[in-house]
C-alpha cells in the first residue's frame, strides 16, 4: 500500500498529460515552448525592438502561459513550465535581434544568403549559452544576484502549479498583472504616460530589488543629468544630446570595476583551495551539477564554430571576429551583473562599446563592425537569458542540465525565427526600411523609433572619426567601480561593523544608508547611466515602495495556513504581477499592430 502512495501522489491531475520524465513529456514540453511560447515571445520581441528599440524578456510571459499546461502536475509542475519558458525565452531573444537585419537594410548592405545568416546567428547563439552557463555558479550560486524577471518567474510558477500557494497569492499576483496590462497598454496610447515614460515592468522589477538597489539608481541618474553641461563643455556631449549617450560607457566601466574585486576574491579563494588552506565546498544538489569539461569543449566548439562561419561564409577577417568573441567573456559577465541586479541588459551598449574598441584597433569597415559586432549583441543577450533562467531554476531546484538542452533547443528555433520575423515585419511596415539616421526631427516615423537600430547604425558610421574619449569615459568608470566595491568589501567585512549593523535599529539604519547613500553598489548605480532619468525614478521608486511595505507590514500566517515561501513576499508578488501584466500588453500590441496590417493589404 505504502508502495503505491508516490505514484499516486505525483500522478498527472489531467489523464491525457505524459508521466513526468518520458520522451513524451519532454516532447510535449518543446513543442510547446519552441513552437507555441516561443513565437508569441517573438512577435512582442521583435515589434518592440522595432518600434522602441527594447524589448521585454520572454521568460514571465512564457512562464504564464506555460504553467496553463503544467498546472496538471501539481507542485511538480512548476519544473516543466520552467523548461518551456527556458526553451520560449531562447527562441523570443533570438527573435529580437532581427534588427541586425533592419541596420543592413540602412547601411545599403547587401545580406547574405539566408541559410548563412541563420548559421551565423546559430553559432553565436549556441556559443553564449556555454558561456552563460560558465557563469552561473559566480553570479547565481555564489553571489544570489536577485535576477528580477527570474525572480517574478519563480514565483508565478509555483503560485500557479501549487493549488495552496495559488489560493494565498493569486489576488496580490492578480492585482499586479491587471495593473501592469492597463499600464502597458496605456503608456503607448496616453501622451502624459509616454511622457513620463510609464514603465510597470521596471517599476515591478524595483519593488523586487528593494531601496539598497533603488535609491543608488535614482542618485546616479540625477548626477549623470546635472553634469550634462560639464559633458558638454569638455566636448563629450553635444548640445542637446541625452546624458545617457556618454553615462552607458561610465556605467559599464563602473560594473567592470566592481567586478574585477569580486572576480579577484573567487580566484583567491579558488587559489586556497586547491592548496588546501580552505575548507572545500559542500556537496553540490544533484540538479545543480553539470559536467564542467563537456561544458568547456562546448564554449570552444561553439566560439571556433562563430569565427569559421564568419571568415569562410560571410568573408570577415578573423582578427576582429577572434576580438569580438574575447570580448563576450569580459559582457556576459558585466551585463549578466546589470541584469542580476536591475533586469536592465545594456546589450546595445555591449555592440556599441565593442565597436569602439576595433576602432582603437583600427577598423574603419562598417560592415566588418556590424559583423563582429552582432557576436557581441546575440551572444550577450543569450548567456544573459541563460543566466536569468538559471536563477529561476535555482529558486526552484530545476534540474540544470536539462535547462541548458531546452535553451539549446530554443536558440536553434531563435536563428530561424529572428530572419522570418525580421522580414515579415520589414514587408508588412516598410517604415522600417526607411534609413533614420539621415532623416530630419519632422520625418521621423512616430511609432517606428527602432532605437536599438538607430544606435547601431550611427556608431558604425562613425567608424571612420575615433573618439578616444569614449575611452577614457570606461576607464573613469572602471576606477570609481574599483573604488567603491573596495571600499564596501573592507567597511561590510569588519567585524566591529558588522556587530553594530546587526545590533538594533540603529545599526539597521546605519547599514542602510551606507547600503544606499554613502558607499552604494556600483551594480546598482550603473542603472542610471543606461536609461533616462524617468527609467530610473520609476524603478528607484518601486524599491523604495517595496522597502517600505517590508518595514511595517510584516504579517504572520493564519492558523492552519500554509507558511509562504520567504521570497514570495506580498511585493514580490505584486512586483512579479507587474513585470507579467506589461509583457501581456506587449504581446497584445505586437499581435494587434501586425494582425491589423497584414489584414488591412
Amino acid at each position: 500500500m505504502s508502495s503505491i502512495a508516490p505514484a499516486l501522489a505525483s500522478a498527472p491531475r489531467w489523464s491525457w498529460l505524459p508521466a513526468v520524465g518520458t520522451w513524451k513529456y519532454h516532447a510535449l514540453l518543446v513543442c510547446l515552448g519552441v513552437f507555441v511560447l516561443g513565437p508569441l515571445g517573438g512577435v512582442t520581441a521583435s515589434y518592440m525592438n522595432f518600434s522602441l528599440g527594447f524589448f521585454v524578456g520572454g521568460q514571465v510571459l512564457a512562464g504564464i502561459l506555460g504553467s496553463t499546461v503544467t498546472f496538471g502536475y501539481g507542485a511538480e509542475g512548476k519544473h516543466g513550465a520552467n523548461y518551456m519558458q527556458t526553451a520560449a525565452a531562447s527562441v523570443a531573444g533570438m527573435s529580437g535581434m532581427g534588427v541586425l537585419i533592419q541596420a543592413m537594410v540602412w547601411m545599403g548592405i547587401a545580406q547574405p544568403p539566408v541559410w548563412q545568416l541563420i548559421l551565423y546567428m546559430l553559432c553565436i547563439g549556441m556559443f553564449g549559452v556555454g558561456v552563460g552557463m560558465l557563469y552561473t555558479p559566480m553570479l547565481v550560486d555564489r553571489m544570489q544576484l536577485t535576477y528580477p524577471s527570474g525572480f517574478a518567474v519563480a514565483n508565478i510558477l509555483r503560485a500557479l502549479t501549487d493549488p495552496v500557494l495559488l489560493r494565498q497569492s493569486v489576488a496580490k499576483l492578480g492585482s499586479g498583472i491587471a495593473v501592469g496590462i492597463v499600464g502597458g497598454i496605456a503608456a503607448g496610447k496616453v501622451a502624459l504616460l509616454g511622457a513620463i515614460e510609464l514603465s510597470t515592468s521596471t517599476l515591478g522589477a524595483g519593488m523586487l530589488v528593494g531601496a539598497r538597489i533603488g535609491i543608488p539608481a535614482i542618485t546616479s541618474g540625477l548626477i549623470f543629468w546635472a553634469l550634462v553641461p560639464y559633458f558638454v563643455s569638455i566636448g563629450w556631449l553635444a548640445e542637446g544630446e541625452p546624458f545617457r549617450k556618454i553615462a552607458f560607457l561610465i556605467a559599464l566601466g563602473l560594473i567592470m570595476g566592481a567586478a574585477i574585486i569580486d572576480i579577484a576574491l573567487v580566484l583567491k579563494e579558488a587559489s586556497s583551495r586547491l592548496r588546501g588552506k580552505a575548507p572545500p565546498d559542500a556537496p553540490q544538489a544533484q540538479w545543480k551539477r553539470v559536467n564542467t569539461t563537456r561544458l568547456l569543449m562546448w564554449v570552444a566548439f561553439w566560439g571556433a564554430g562563430v569565427v569559421l562561419a564568419g571568415h569562410f561564409v560571410l568573408g570577415q577577417p578573423v582578427g576582429f571576429l577572434v576580438f569580438a568573441v574575447a570580448l563576450v567573456f569580459v559582457f556576459a559577465l558585466v551585463n549578466g551583473i546589470s541584469v542580476g541586479i536591475s533586469d536592465s541588459n545594456p546589450i546595445s551598449s555591449a555592440f556599441v562599446v565593442s565597436v569602439v574598441l576595433m576602432a582603437a584597433l583600427g577598423l574603419k569597415d562598417p560592415v566588418v563592425g556590424l559583423m563582429a559586432g552582432m557576436i557581441l549583441l546575440i551572444s550577450t543577450s543569450i548567456a544573459c537569458d541563460m543566466q536569468q533562467d538559471r536563477s529561476t531554476g535555482w529558486r526552484l531546484g530545476t534540474n540544470r542540465v536539462l535547462q541548458f538542452r531546452y535553451q539549446v533547443v530554443g536558440v536553434l528555433m531563435g536563428a530561424i525565427m529572428a530572419v522570418v520575423f525580421a522580414t515579415l515585419f520589414m514587408k508588412a511596415y516598410p517604415v522600417l526600411l526607411l534609413d533614420q539616421t539621415v532623416m530630419k526631427a519632422g520625418e521621423q516615423p512616430s511609432e517606428w523609433s527602432a532605437a536599438m537600430t538607430y544606435k547601431f547604425v550611427g556608431v558604425l558610421r562613425s567608424l571612420t572619426d575615433d573618439k578616444p574619449y569614449q575611452r577614457t569615459a570606461i576607464w573613469v568608470g572602471v576606477a570609481i567601480g574599483f573604488a567603491f566595491q573596495l571600499a564596501r568589501k573592507l567597511v561590510k567585512e569588519n567585524d566591529a561593523y558588522k556587530r553594530f549593523v546587526a545590533s538594533g535599529r540603529r545599526g539597521f539604519a546605519t547599514g542602510f544608508l551606507v547600503d544606499a547613500v554613502f558607499l552604494p553598489s556600483p551594480y546598482a548605480s550603473s542603472f542610471g547611466g543606461f536609461v533616462n532619468l524617468h527609467t530610473s525614478l520609476w524603478f528607484g521608486g518601486g524599491g523604495i515602495l517595496s522597502s517600505f511595505v517590508n518595514s511595517v507590514a510584516k504579517k504572520k500566517p493564519a492558523p492552519g495556513e500554509k507558511a509562504m515561501p520567504e521570497d514570495m513576499s506580498t511585493t514580490s508578488l505584486v512586483g512579479g504581477g507587474l513585470i507579467a501584466g506589461d509583457s501581456l500588453a506587449a504581446l497584445g500590441l505586437g499581435i494587434a499592430g501586425l494582425a491589423t496590417t497584414v489584414l488591412s493589404r
